[in-house]
């Protein structure tokens, strides 16, 4: 089958492409359409048929159910048994838009749309190619979202294509989708209603307009033998091919935890994807790393989130790691859509995080123009177990200045390219309880500790090392006595990484 696609712009609609793809529908086939949510599959509901259809397009479990799209209020009278009151006000403050709602069906509802139950799911979408395509198609017409069973939701058109191209007879290109999370699911057969599915459409929102609702917290296992009431309940979904974990705590420690896991995977030769947000994105060194948003503005995570599952999988990641987002708002539906697509493959921040004892290095030196800058170049050479921010400092810095000529020099000679550095005071916003401070001489150690005494982890390079003498200021000297520093420098450098690579096995 040869896949049509057709662009549709919102703003001006082209009659004559939904009426080809709304004849398909009536004929029986299946037209992929934009959404407010993601896009849909659409076909003929009330042809058990074309239902048929769409289960084997999509290779969705038979009895995962199908939601029924309709585009005016007055259609429900058709296809459910009964609509209460709650319902109704329900439908007044949010069709058209992103919520579904579970009545009890009529016979005219074949149990093909339904994976078999009495009940029918039903939305009216906001979007306006939706619209007009289901008045074309016959007014109802089931819609899952149009990617293969259990892959991330098709929030563009060229998603559809490269799931569903071959399978289905046409794609209706609206462009990008606004809302990227499918609707919300309320289940309308049950007092108070019962929301199934969290979508745009929150629990506090609904709250407002009937009173209490409830959430189904543990919905329904993936190893249930009990039918799914709604689409998304039983089944693992919107899942990429990498391994997907989520990593749960404040920011910082989450941050933390994502660095250290993310350098172990690329060390032993994974290629691994980082789930970032706007506010933590530069804080990440290592991996394939995406912004997914703002924390700020959670609207932007939710519309970003299944593009960038379908973005790591063509950039065939090992595995992804993501931020945890709070479950609050629309925050709920996309931790509801993460978590299911992680398989519920949590963990905890703090500990992954306690695992590592320290996780920055600080050189000091005299002025931080020479031993200081060399030792934090050495030590990034290495080949390190886990990750270190490096850097230096000078206990006498007055101003900013370039490295000694000498020591550039020698760092040329062995391929160590140190041009653009300035020397940096030292100061106390080095200091944190997984600060390692490894000093060139005794006397910067001692003068560290005076002025921070509440700051344990204060070495000489030597003594952490287990050396015989100090590294020697040799400024002044000739370049001969800067080889022989350097030389001493390095192998108290790799005995450093030893000891670091050992204390990270236990």
């Amino acid at each position: 089958m040869e896949t049509i696609i057709k662009k549709v712009n919102k703003s001006d609609i082209d009659k004559e492409v939904i009426e080809q793809a709304g004849q398909i529908l009536k004929d029986g086939g299946l037209v992929a359409f934009p959404t407010e949510t993601v896009y849909g599959l659409g076909a003929n509901a009330l042809n058990e048929e074309a239902a048929g259809k769409t289960y084997a397009a999509k290779g969705r479990p038979s009895d995962n159910p199908l939601i029924v799209h309709i585009a005016e209020f007055e259609a429900l009278d058709k296809i459910v048994q009964n609509v209460p009151e709650k319902a109704r006000l329900i439908a007044e403050n949010f069709w058209p838009g992103p919520l579904t709602m579970i009545f009890n069906k009529s016979d005219v509802v074949p149990y093909g749309t339904t994976g078999g139950l009495d009940t029918v799911a039903v939305r009216m979408p906001d979007d306006p190619i939706a619209r007009a395509l289901i008045a074309a198609g016959g007014g109802y017409i089931s819609a899952p979202s149009a990617n293969t069973s259990g892959r991330p939701s098709p929030t563009a058109a060229e998603h559809v294509a490269a799931d569903l191209s071959g399978k289905i007879d046409m794609i209706v290109d609206g462009g990008s989708v606004e809302i990227g999370v499918e609707s919300t699911i309320l289940d309308m057969t049950v007092e108070p209603p019962m929301i199934l599915r969290p979508g745009a459409v929150t629990k506090e929102m609904l709250d407002k307009i009937i009173g209490e609702v409830t959430v189904d917290e543990s919905l329904i296992s993936d190893k249930s033998t009990e039918p799914p009431k709604a689409p998304g309940m039983k089944y693992r979904h919107y899942a990429p091919r990498a391994e997907l974990i989520i990593v749960e705590g404040d920011s910082g420690e989450t941050v933390k935890a994502i660095k250290q896991i993310a350098y172990e995977q690329v060390r032993l030769g994974y290629k691994v994807g980082i789930i970032a947000s706007n506010e933590t994105i530069g804080e990440y060194t290592v991996g394939i790393i995406k912004n997914i948003g703002s924390r700020e503005n959670e609207k932007t995570v939710a519309r970003n989130l299944y593009k960038i599952l379908r973005e790591f999988d063509d950039e065939e990641v090992d595995y992804i790691y993501s931020e945890a987002f709070p479950s609050e708002g629309i925050g709920t539906a996309i931790m509801n859509r993460l978590g299911k697509a992680a398989g519920h493959h949590v963990l905890a921040a703090g500990a992954i995080t306690k695992l590592q004892k320290y996780r920055s290095i600080v050189f000091v030196s005299s002025s931080d123009n020479c031993r200081a800058p060399m030792a934090a170049a050495l030590l990034r050479r290495q080949p390190l177990l886990q990750e270190y921010t490096v850097c230096s400092r000078g206990m006498i810095v007055l101003f900013p200045e370039p490295l000694n000529p000498k020591a550039e020099e020698i760092m040329k000679i062995h391929d160590i390219v140190l041009a653009g550095h300035e020397t940096t005071a030292f100061s106390e916003d080095v200091l944190n309880e997984d600060t390692l401070v490894l000093a060139m001489e005794e006397t910067q150690k001692l003068k560290i500790k005076s002025e921070y005494p509440q700051f344990e982890h204060v070495y000489t390079l030597c003594e952490y090392v287990g050396g015989e003498q100090e590294i020697p200021s040799v400024y002044g000297q000739a370049l001969e006595r800067y080889e022989e520093m350097y030389d001493m420098m390095k192998a108290y450098i790799i005995k450093l990484a030893e000891k670091l690579n050992e204390e990270a096995k236990h």
